[in-house]
């Protein structure tokens, strides 16, 4: 018994170190996303979704109206780049938004125990979708922008 008694106390303990990567996160308005996410997202920022074209040599449009005059851009270089800054904005906002939204949608449903396989799913396919979506509009934003440097 004492023997049973120790194995259990030993789990517990276990099973809370293999947690605590998560401790405090059970605290968020959507436990699946940081506030920095969240204010990222509803902005329109890039949240390293565009690192494939960054790290491979195509800039964002952000990052090239920062370094404007390092680069010596041309008046229609920044005219370009600051509409094509703003057009990716007008597409990521709303996506940010749908994303944040689902993600609630998420945490709550896993919050009323109303989760099935089903439900599970569908909900992780809607997703998938709006992250793929918004992805590609800051990839999109990075490929066109190489072009307006050329």
């Amino acid at each position: 018994m004492r023997i049973l008694f120790l194995f259990l106390i030993l789990m517990n303990g276990s099973l809370l170190a293999q947690t605590s990567e998560y401790a405090g996160q059970q605290n968020r308005a959507i436990k699946t996303l940081s506030a920095a996410e969240v204010e990222g997202y509803l902005s329109g920022k890039g949240m390293g979704l565009a690192k494939a074209a960054e790290l491979n040599h195509y800039p964002g449009p952000k990052h090239v109206l920062d370094l404007a005059e390092k680069l010596e851009l041309s008046a229609d270089q920044i005219r370009q780049t600051k509409q094509l800054f703003g057009q990716m904005k007008k597409e990521a906002v709303p996506l940010g938004k749908k994303l944040v939204e689902a993600e609630r949608e998420l945490n709550r449903l896993f919050d009323s125990g109303k989760v099935n396989e089903e439900n599970l799913r569908a909900l992780l396919t809607k997703i998938g979708m709006i992250q793929s979506s918004l992805r590609y509009v800051h990839l999109k934003a990075h490929l066109t922008q190489k072009k307006i440097l050329s």
